[in-house]
C-alpha cells in the first residue's frame, strides 16, 4: 500500500513538472513602427496583440526591427523618442509581459552606445541577455552590431556568452533569438544570390560556441520572409514579419504575421500566425 501510495505521488509530481513547462509564447518580428500614420503600423501592432492574447500565450518576444529610427538624423532625437515611446505605452498596457530583441533598424546612430543601441536600451533594456521561463533558456543576440562593416556578434558580446552557458547546464532546453539570421537560403535559392547582410558574419563561430548544449531552437527575423531550416538537431525559423512587406500586403508570399511557439516540456511545435492584417486595413 504504501509503494502504491508513493508510486501515485511521483505520478502526480511528475505531471505537475510537466504541465508547469507547457506555454506558448509570440514571436514578433520586423514590426516596422512608423511615424507615418497612413501605414496603421501601431494599429497593426495592436491587432496582433489581441490575437496573441486569445491565444494564451505566456509572453511575447520580438525578433527585431521594432521602430524605424535608424534613418533618422540627429535633429530628429525626438521623433526617435516619440516612436519608441508610442510603442512602449502599447506594450504596457497589453496585458503581456514582452522581451525584446533588437533589429538594424532600431539602431539610433547620434546616441550614446555602441553599435547604435543606446537609445533602444535605454527604453527597452540590454540589448543581449538572456532569461529564464519555466525550465527554458532564452538567449538573445544582438546580431547587428558591426564589424568591419558587416553584421557581427562583437568579442565583447561573445565573451558574454560564453560565460553565460558556462553558467548553463548542458541538457537545460535553449532557445536563441538573433534578428540578422545565423541561416538562411531563400535569397540564394529562389533568387539566385546571396549578400552578407542576409546572415551575421561570424556566425559559424557563434553556433559551435552552443555545440555542448541543448540548443533547440533558433528564431529569426530580418527577411521578412517564413523559412524553415533543420541543421544538426537545431530547428532554425525565420518568422515572417509582422509588417509583412512594411504594411503594403504580403512579402513574397508571407503575409502579416507572427510566430507562435507551444512548448511541452522538452518538445515544442509552432504555427505562423496569420493575425488579420485585412481588419485593420478595412
Amino acid at each position: 500500500m504504501k509503494k502504491l501510495f508513493l508510486l501515485s505521488v511521483l505520478i502526480i509530481c511528475a505531471t505537475f513538472v510537466q504541465a508547469q513547462k507547457k506555454f506558448s509564447f509570440g514571436y514578433f518580428t520586423d514590426l516596422h513602427l512608423n511615424k507615418d500614420e497612413a501605414s496603421n503600423s501601431f494599429k497593426g501592432l495592436e491587432q496582433a496583440i489581441s490575437v496573441a492574447k486569445k491565444n494564451k500565450v505566456d509572453f511575447v518576444l520580438t525578433g527585431g526591427d521594432n521602430a524605424d529610427v535608424d534613418a533618422m538624423k540627429a535633429e530628429n532625437l525626438e521623433a526617435a523618442k516619440s516612436l519608441f515611446q508610442r510603442y512602449k505605452d502599447i506594450v504596457s498596457n497589453s496585458g503581456l509581459k514582452w522581451f525584446y530583441s533588437i533589429g538594424n533598424h532600431d539602431r539610433y546612430w547620434h546616441s550614446d552606445g555602441e553599435h547604435g543601441s543606446g537609445l533602444f536600451s535605454s527604453y527597452f533594456g540590454k540589448p543581449y541577455y538572456s532569461f529564464e521561463h519555466k525550465g527554458w533558456k532564452f538567449i538573445i543576440l544582438n546580431s547587428t552590431e558591426v564589424c568591419n562593416n558587416k553584421y557581427c556578434i562583437s568579442d565583447t558580446q561573445k565573451n558574454w556568452l560564453v560565460s553565460e552557458l558556462a553558467k548553463t547546464p548542458a541538457d537545460q532546453p535553449i532557445i536563441v533569438s538573433s534578428h540578422v539570421p545565423f541561416l538562411s537560403l531563400y535569397y540564394p535559392v529562389l533568387e539566385g544570390y546571396y549578400t552578407d547582410a542576409d546572415t551575421f558574419v561570424n556566425q559559424k563561430e557563434i553556433r559551435g560556441l552552443f555545440d555542448k548544449h541543448n540548443l533547440k531552437l533558433v528564431l529569426q527575423g530580418h527577411q521578412h520572409l517564413y523559412e524553415e531550416i533543420k541543421v544538426r538537431g537545431v530547428q532554425y525559423i525565420t518568422a515572417g514579419a509582422i509588417s509583412a512587406n512594411w504594411w503594403g500586403g504580403n512579402f513574397h508570399g508571407t503575409e502579416e504575421g507572427y510566430l507562435q511557439v507551444n512548448i511541452n516540456g522538452n518538445d515544442f511545435s509552432w504555427d505562423y500566425v496569420d493575425y488579420g492584417w485585412e481588419v485593420v486595413k478595412k
